[in-house]
């Protein structure tokens, strides 16, 4: 039988790439990390090709992660069997991007504070992560915004949300020069989201590359600073923009076309959802004012 500390080495180092990472995740030295491979390596064989920034999996590490998927799985399906039947007491696990995780996470909060044995599990990362978070076991449930087609996942709608253009809240928006003047406050997402909704708004559209940038954040809930203190004007999710702390400080310019996305809940296809999932999705399907939150 494999050394289950020694195969949680093993697959974190497979999520994550790097010995280093691989150590600071588990609470571990490095010189551990490399003591757990070699000891899988002496009983399995070369689990990796080491490159000097990543390490690439051998025909020996694929099927020693898949046997690692399928032991997550069990140990899930487990919990479910062991607490899935109690729809307020145990974890549960979400995985969802920045947007929607800042409406949802104050919520969950909320529910395990009337629930104290509610143990809520919560991480923002992108689409990508998203799936390959959930397809891994690591997460009960996922929410994206693209819909996927993998047979192991069941999708479905959990709500929608509108991109805005966001202004300080005396700025006055009659057309493209005074978007110039403002200038725009960029995000990881911004050019891709400004161009989907400025380009239906506005003849003419000069692009969004046309406009003075005044400022950039990767950090969502940091954004709309720069935009309450009159630096400039942001295109951001609705979730977003109602999570903001200063809402006095901003404004919503609105305009048509719409442009809306929809947001896709997800979970493995093969077992159902747990009791306490589904409670905690029809809670917050009730709290977000949708009826379509995955349940």
């Amino acid at each position: 039988m494999i050394n289950p500390q020694w195969l949680r080495t093993f697959m974190t180092l497979v999520e994550l790439g790097n010995f280093t990472r691989t150590a600071e995740r588990l609470n571990l030295t490095q010189a551990a990390v490399s003591q757990h491979i070699k000891r899988l390596e002496e009983i399995i064989g070369p689990l990796f090709i080491r490159y000097p920034r990543r390490v690439e999996l051998t025909p020996a590490g694929h099927a020693l992660r898949e046997y690692g998927l399928e032991m997550d799985a069990a140990d899930q399906r487990l919990q479910q069997r062991l607490t899935g039947d109690d729809d307020q007491r145990g974890e549960v696990s979400l995985i969802t991007p920045g947007s929607i995780g800042l409406a949802l996470y104050p919520r969950l909060l909320e529910l395990q504070r009337a629930s104290p044995q509610l143990s809520i599990r919560h991480r923002f990362a992108p689409t990508r992560e998203v799936v390959e978070a959930v397809l891994g076991n690591h997460f009960e449930l996922g929410i994206v915004s693209l819909a996927q087609d993998d047979p192991r996942l069941t999708v479905s709608i959990f709500a929608q949300e509108a991109l805005e253009l966001v202004v300080p809240a005396l700025a006055r928006v009659d057309g493209w020069a005074d978007l110039e003047r403002l200038g725009f406050i960029d995000h990881p997402d911004g050019q891709e989201m400004a161009t989907r909704l400025l380009s239906r708004r506005f003849p003419g559209f000069p692009g969004v590359r046309s406009l003075p940038c005044h400022g950039f954040t990767n950090q969502i809930g940091l954004i709309l600073e720069p935009v309450a203190l009159e630096l400039g004007f942001t295109v951001l999710p609705q979730f977003a923009r109602e999570a903001f702390a200063h809402p006095e400080a901003i404004r919503v310019v609105p305009g048509e076309p719409k442009v809306v996305d929809t947001l896709w809940l997800l979970h493995r296809a093969e077992w159902p959802l747990s009791a306490r999932a589904k409670w905690v999705l029809e809670a917050l399907g009730a709290a977000l004012g949708s009826s379509t939150c995955g349940t």
